[in-house]
């Protein structure tokens, strides 16, 4: 048992010495992640500032730079449960409907009479025909607008429920229909969601649909519940409407397929404009935030092929004309075109400053939320509160640690002292393992680091028993000490592999908390088991071939 071969010698403390160089970024916690932040800037395409530039040089980069991410109880940052209003894309499906089932109606006029749309709820569409008889037909047409939707039960249903009842017929969508669009509007804004976090760089965010129509967000790092919410929850819908005139009066009289909206900017001034856009945000593929002509901040943006053209030929036609950008039904600029924009490029000004446009032209890029949301809860998590985190979970380890060095020196003299060593590695390892995951630490994380710190000692407890047995059986040092190595590994493997289970298991089904508790725990355990066993060995056999005593006490 002793004479272990060079080569795993130097395999067992190579294996140690990487998880040292691994986990040392995290002895410089905030030097390392300013130098992160500042490299994926600077990769990001950003000019570096002498700021980034001494940011970098921070660490010096043949070093590792990972980190283990700090999850929102140790960063701090904002939770919100935002719940998803299905019901706002029900409706607007519906709307979108009325003017193509008008026309198709007009067409059949000579059965049906005149149509008209009469006052419903929303997501309900009811049209009243003049000619109660041209009802049958009237529903007929309805009908044919309906497409076939694939459900899982079976069988390919209609995404419309139409019904006749005297002289109106009442549209909606059906219970099939409003399922799968429930299930793609939660997915479409998980994303979007996803991707507006994402945009400004924060680390390691929780994002999760819960339950029918509600998702969880959780960011560490960021500065308030209010922040996020106002990242997140705009809706950031962009169209470029022609612009019928200005106006002071909100109710001001406007034709069909006209509608007045207010100024973003100018308090009481309002523009009549076109409801039908010339381009929409959808056709956008770009947007930045940059300075006009007087270095005030605005958004450069950029449309694909289509919403390209369609801006180029508006332009040219329209010259001296004021053009409407609008963003969630407030117009937030309204310039004039001096001359044709050809190549589908622009600039949108307005009273922006700096944080502003840059939040826009986040927002624009990541798309709009297909329904807005409600916030049932928000919480902001400050700093000093994941700081007091910090505090306590590095007692609790500190605690935790004395007390098993203390314990394990009391129980087992030297051989206490060097369990104690292996104890020290393998925290060093987890912290290691856990950096090139990129796992992220919580509290409950914590509390398998500290949990595990007990059950690595328990291997070395069951060895040195083990060891005492056979001292006391009168077996020599060398023998001793092989015995218990040899017969105490199988009793070690079995216990701590259906803990490891136990890990995956939780892993598997849990989430959040749970999951950050069963990540530590079951790296704590592989890692545990190598520095109970091999370090241990390793480091007895160093002193036995040193030291050559006659006989041991354990």
């Amino acid at each position: 048992m002793l004479q272990i071969p060079l080569w795993k010698r130097i395999i067992i403390w190579a294996l140690c010495l990487v998880a040292v160089i691994i986990a040392l970024p995290n002895a410089f916690y905030d030097r390392v992640e300013q130098h992160n932040d500042a490299v994926a800037e600077v990769e990001a395409g950003a000019v570096p500032t002498p700021e980034q530039e001494a940011a970098i040089a921070g660490w010096p980069g043949y070093l590792p730079s990972s980190l283990v991410n700090l999850g929102l109880d140790l960063r701090g940052g904002a939770h919100l449960l935002a719940e998803v209003q299905l019901a706002d894309v029900y409706a607007d499906r519906i709307d979108a409907m009325w003017p193509q089932l008008r026309d198709a109606l007009r067409d059949a006029r000579a059965e049906v009479g005149g149509v008209r749309r009469v006052a419903s709820e929303p997501g309900v569409l009811q049209v009243q025909i003049s000619n109660p008889e041209g009802l049958a037909r009237a529903a007929e047409v309805a009908r044919s607008l309906a497409q076939p939707i694939a459900s899982m039960t079976g069988g390919n249903q209609s995404d419309l429920d139409v019904q006749a009842q005297g002289d109106t017929i009442t549209i909606q969508l059906s219970q099939a229909e409003r399922a799968a669009t429930d299930q793609r509007t939660m997915l479409q804004s998980v994303e979007i969601v996803r991707r507006r976090v994402d945009e400004v760089g924060t680390r390691e965010p929780t994002i999760q649909r819960q339950g029918d129509d509600r998702i969880l967000i959780e960011v560490p790092g960021i500065g308030s519940a209010e922040e996020l919410k106002s990242l997140i929850g705009t809706t950031a819908q962009l169209t470029f409407n022609p612009v019928i005139n200005r106006t002071n009066d909100a109710n001001a009289p406007v034709e069909p397929g006209q509608e007045v909206l207010p100024s973003q900017d100018e308090p009481g001034v309002f523009y009549v404009v076109q409801t039908t856009p010339v381009v929409t945000g959808e056709q956008l593929v770009d947007a930045q935030p940059a300075f006009d002509q007087n270095n005030r901040p605005a958004v450069n943006f950029r449309f694909n092929g289509s919403g390209g053209r369609a801006f180029g030929d508006y332009t040219a036609q329209n010259i001296g004309r004021p053009f409407a950008i609008v963003l969630d039904n407030q117009v937030i600029s309204a310039p004039v075109i001096n001359s044709a924009i050809p190549g589908g490029s622009g600039i949108i000004t307005g009273n922006f400053n700096v944080e502003g446009s840059t939040e826009l032209a986040v927002l624009l890029r990541a798309g709009a939320l297909p329904a807005g949301m409600n916030f049932l809860e928000e919480r902001t998590i400050g700093p000093e509160l994941g700081q007091d985190s910090i505090d306590a979970g590095r007692m609790a380890s500190i605690v935790g640690m004395v007390a098993v060095v203390v314990f394990m020196i009391a129980c087992y003299g030297w051989f206490g002292v060097l369990a104690n060593v292996a104890l020290a590695v393998n925290v060093i390892a987890i912290l290691a393992i856990l950096s090139l995951l990129g796992a992220t630490l919580t509290l409950p994380g914590i509390a398998g680091i500290v949990l595990t710190m007990g059950m690595a000692v328990d291997a070395n407890v069951l060895i040195y028993e083990r060891v005492r047995e056979e001292l006391r059986a009168g077996r020599g040092a060398v023998r001793a000490l092989d015995e218990g190595f040899s017969k105490a590994l199988s009793a070690i493997i079995d216990a701590n592999v259906t803990t490891l289970l136990t890990a995956i298991v939780m892993f598997s089904f849990g989430s959040g908390a749970i999951r950050g508790f069963a990540v530590t725990l079951g790296v704590g355990i592989l890692t545990s088991m190598f520095t109970s066993v091999f370090v241990t060995r390793s480091l007895i056999a160093t002193w036995y071939a040193i030291r050559r005593p006659k006989k041991i006490v354990v």
